[in-house]
């Protein structure tokens, strides 16, 4: 059986070009997750799994000094993009990064995580793989829980009186727009009736 890498092996897929591909589970592009992501954050996934190959899952670079040589220039783009990332359960951070020159690590949640001494401590502990997949087996419930609610208005649903609290809205009234002896256009239309 053929593994991709030798051309002159049997079985060789000659229907893509040669070289490394990203392998992206349709799992993961038909989640809730992702689906729910900005552009620029399904982008910047796309660019930390081209980083994959075969043991660095742990190890990925999301800095910008990195991601610049991608194309990737504004810094409060990127760091949005990997926040909405580490949310939604599609991008884990292994190691975190420090000024001057070191720069955070990061693993792919639906691949296993591969081990490396240089991880923060409880990275390998708290890293779950598939936790893209927690958003699909929640259950749905309003933000303020599931407890009964009022719907009346804050004062109760006793009679009320029909007018505001300060008594009927009263007009500021100044002068009429109109001229005293009627509107200009209807003295024309009268005018004309007469006329005819």
């Amino acid at each position: 059986m053929s593994n991709g890498r030798n051309p002159k092996r049997r079985g060789h897929d000659s229907s893509r070009d040669a070289g490394g591909f990203v392998a992206l589970p349709w799992a993961v592009l038909d989640s809730p997750a992702y689906l729910g992501l900005s552009h620029p954050a399904k982008a910047l996934l796309l660019e930390v799994a081209r980083q994959f190959v075969r043991d660095n899952n742990g190890q990925l670079l999301c800095s910008r000094a990195y991601m610049a040589g991608r194309g990737w220039y504004s810094h409060d783009v990127l760091q949005r993009a990997k926040r909405e990332l580490i949310a939604a359960g599609l991008l884990f951070e292994t190691v975190m990064g420090q000024r001057p020159n070191k720069a955070a690590w990061y693993a792919l949640t639906w691949r296993a995580l591969d081990r490396h001494p240089g991880y923060d401590v409880g990275a390998v502990a708290n890293f779950k793989r598939g936790a893209y997949r927690a958003s699909e087996n929640a259950p749905l419930s309003p933000s303020g829980g599931t407890g009964a609610r009022d719907i009346g208005p804050g004062d109760g649903t006793g009679a009320s009186a029909t007018v505001p609290r300060g008594g009927p809205i009263r007009g500021l009234f100044g002068p009429l727009p109109v001229p005293g002896d009627g509107h200009h256009l209807d003295n024309h239309l009268l005018h004309r009736s007469r006329v005819a």
